[in-house]
């Protein structure tokens, strides 16, 4: 079976943290979230897949390479400039032959059974589906109608707050036939949300919602980004987390060194050649990324550190994000915070 990542955007509602890698890339407990994506579709045999990059895509393509070591084929398609997710779709259209194809966001982590979604697609002959999932505030999303039976009936784009017909949403996650492709035009920007589906209901074609109580999220905000993380050490999300399980969710990777008073409470994650001082409290909700240097008498609570940062000692972070390469000084206490390297952030 053949998908599409979807993987081009900028990710600015992620902004610093985006500003030298691309959104897909971010680490969520110490992978980068396509790489998470790819493995879910290798358990769903979604095995030969196509990802469009422009926004510092090579760093993509640096991380998956050929796909083999996923055990999926991958081939990429560098984009000149955003052309919409369904535009960039269309602009692969020779890879999806005659087969049903699966599109993803390539920020997207969710437990959505795939093999399910796949099997109502085909049993409703649908020209295209979507995975739906009920939401508390549907303005952030496009959101859908259905009849008993899954068939979607109207579509609604992002609606202004209290204009809503619906609080089903749109996950982002398409089952199409390749017939769909014919109706996207050619070298223009266009969209499955703005374009595609209401053209598809238009035209009486079946196209069908297949309703999902599974985890989903798009990590494309801080609050979200920081709460996927969270949700995977509890269990809430399924994802593969790397590492020796040491305890009750603590995670700790090969070639780290602790000193022996570390105190490391549940929902833990700690890459790999991570070094951590004497004295260092390590509180529930904390990821430290491979090639870290923690410094004597830290304290750390619901804080993600990326690769390779410093923390020195005596400091307390609490709700933070420190980027990768950053290093935090001496005795500083920083709450909900997000701390960059700036020799490190290029400009947009």
């Amino acid at each position: 079976m053949k998908a599409m990542i979807l993987a081009a955007g900028v990710g600015s509602r992620l902004d610093p943290l985006t500003r030298t890698i691309p959104k897909p890339m971010v680490p969520v407990v110490n992978r980068p979230v396509i790489e998470h994506i790819v493995e879910k579709l290798a358990a769903h045999n979604f095995k030969t897949i196509k990802i469009n990059l422009h926004y510092l895509g090579d760093t993509i393509r640096e991380c998956l390479g050929d796909g083999s070591r996923l055990g999926v084929e991958i081939e990429y398609v560098k984009e000149d400039q955003l052309w919409g997710d369904a535009g960039s779709v269309k602009r692969s259209e020779k890879f999806f032959d005659d087969e049903t194809f699966l599109v993803v966001g390539g920020d997207d982590i969710s437990n959505i059974n795939l093999t399910k979604f796949l099997e109502f697609h085909r049993q409703n002959g649908a020209a295209a589906s979507q995975a739906l999932s009920i939401v508390d505030d549907p303005s952030e999303y496009g959101i859908v109608l259905t009849e008993d039976d899954g068939r979607i009936t109207k579509f609604q784009e992002k609606p202004e707050p209290g204009a809503a017909f619906s609080n089903t949403a749109n996950t982002g996650v398409y089952l199409f036939e390749p017939h769909v492709l014919k109706t996207i035009p050619s070298g223009v920007q266009w969209g499955f949300g703005r374009n595609v589906f209401p053209a598809l209901l238009e035209e009486g074609e079946p196209v069908y919602g297949f309703i999902t109580e599974e985890y989903w999220k798009d990590v494309g905000n801080i609050q979200v980004y920081k709460n996927t993380n969270f949700d995977a050490m509890s269990g809430k999300v399924k994802l593969n987390i790397h590492g020796t399980l040491k305890s009750e969710k603590v995670w700790v990777g090969e070639g780290s060194v602790l000193a022996p008073d570390v105190e490391i409470e549940e929902r833990v994650v700690i890459g790999r050649n991570v070094t951590i001082g004497p004295g260092v409290k390590l509180q529930s909700d904390t990821i430290i990324g491979d090639g870290c240097h923690i410094g004597e008498g830290v304290v750390l609570q619901r804080t993600i550190v990326w690769n390779h940062a410093t923390i020195e000692a005596g400091t307390r972070l609490e709700g933070c994000i420190v980027g990768a390469h950053a290093t935090v000084g001496t005795n500083f206490a920083v709450f909900n915070g997000l701390i960059v390297d700036p020799n490190r952030q290029s400009p947009r």
